[in-house]
């Protein structure tokens, strides 16, 4: 893709504070999280933290989240740029549900469904001028493995004794390969991308990878996640642009066109758990070290980007410590729009853990992104050589050459 011009800036965070629930007030646990009114700050025992919004609590109501953070990014989109939404937080802080990654049975509650309907509704208030194709892609990583939540062989996969998807192989098919273009942007080779024309056809994709999803249960989460999940909307563009912006002659029709083509990535990633909290053992406690490892990725390449020191000096920044952070390459500190929403829970029990979150968010405010509008080369040379001819043009007249414009042509 052709890079339009962009301006750095800032990834967003957001902080989701979810009610307490059922099991904690059972335990007797307190509030321990408190939200400053009218303010974007919280406060957990002596440690204040400042972010970009703060919702839940005695913060915005969670319903603001989505026309604050989220609708600019699918704004964003129709313009060629790049976005990603990014939900960190401990095992049962929310993250799922803020999301919408647990879609079933049309249920509709969390990011993801809202965006679908925005997206489709911005869609057919524009088809007249513009031509849209999209494409969606459903991906998990479990246990350092690249699953496909959207082909037909992954799903009803076996389930062992124990309650864990049996791994099978299908003939001839190659494990999904993490690739990088030779200008930088990161593919997966061997993903299925569906091509969606409706609200429905993309809501039964997302309804169908949220079953097929990795998920368990442990003291801390009946439906804990037990991969990284990432939801990839690709929308395409062919925009017919005004002969008045091009001069009046007009050669070749596709000279006319524009063709834009942006991506937004809905991140969930699993939680992060200790296994003294969570109780796990056996393959429960082996998922829960490979949850750990990509976050700890995750939390070194957030330090690397978000420490203006190590900035300046030109650190390595170590994406490719693991697949998480290879494939979130351009969210953070690339090409992309990012908000990332630091879920947690105010339980007293959950103290550490909250405030844990709170520092990687708060990191990750000072990573800075360089979005760019996607434009095809194509398109965009075609313009640069009509501009050229219309100026070789001009350039003849003035000096009386006489010729045609056809004959220039």
């Amino acid at each position: 893709m052709e890079t339009g011009g962009g301006e750095d800036c800032c990834v967003k965070v957001a902080v989701h504070v979810r009610p307490l629930i059922g099991d904690e007030r059972a335990q007797g646990c307190k509030d321990c999280v408190a939200v400053v009114p009218g303010k974007p700050q919280v406060q957990i025992g002596t440690h204040s933290f400042t972010f970009d919004h703060v919702y839940g609590s005695t913060g915005s109501p969670s319903s603001a989240m989505f026309d604050e953070c989220i609708a600019p990014l699918v704004d964003g989109l129709f313009q060629g740029y790049n976005a990603t939404v990014l939900a960190y937080g401990q095992t049962g802080s929310g993250k799922t549900y803020t999301m919408g990654t647990g879609f079933k049975d049309g249920y509709q509650t969390g990011i993801i469904p809202l965006v679908m309907n925005v997206l489709f509704s911005k869609i057919e208030t524009l088809k007249d001028q513009t031509e849209f194709q999209l494409h969606v892609s459903f991906i998990e990583i479990l246990k350092e493995e690249v699953r496909d939540l959207l082909d037909p062989p992954c799903l009803n996969k076996p389930d062992t004794a124990n309650g864990h998807a049996g791994k099978v192989t299908v003939p001839g098919k190659p494990p999904i390969q993490i690739r990088e273009t030779s200008n930088g942007v990161i593919t997966l080779a061997g993903s299925t991308e569906v091509s969606v024309s409706s609200l429905k056809e993309m809501a039964a994709c997302l309804e169908q990878g949220s079953l097929s999803r990795a998920t368990g249960s442990t003291n801390m989460n009946n439906q804990s996640s037990r991969s990284h999940a990432i939801f990839t909307i690709t929308l395409e563009q062919m925009r017919k642009l005004s002969p008045v912006s091009l001069g009046d002659s007009s050669p070749n029709e596709s000279m006319n066109e524009e063709y834009l083509c942006a991506k937004l990535h809905l991140v969930d990633l699993a939680g992060s758990e200790r296994a003294k909290r969570t109780g796990s053992d056996g393959l429960r406690f082996k998922e829960g070290v490979h949850i750990n490892r990509g976050l700890l990725a995750l939390g070194n390449v957030i330090s690397a980007l978000g420490d203006d020191k190590k900035r300046k000096e030109g650190v390595h920044v170590p994406y490719r410590d693991s697949k998480l952070t290879r494939l979130l390459q351009d969210s953070l500190g690339g090409n992309s729009r990012t908000v990332m929403i630091a879920c947690i829970s105010p339980a007293d029990i959950n103290a550490e853990e909250t405030l844990n979150t709170l520092k990687y968010a708060n990191r990750a405010r000072n990573i800075q992104n360089k979005p760019v509008v996607n434009r095809d080369p194509m398109s965009t040379e075609m313009l640069k050589m009509r501009q050229q001819l219309e100026f070789l043009q001009a350039e003849l007249c003035a000096r009386g050459g006489g010729s045609s414009s056809d004959e220039v042509q």
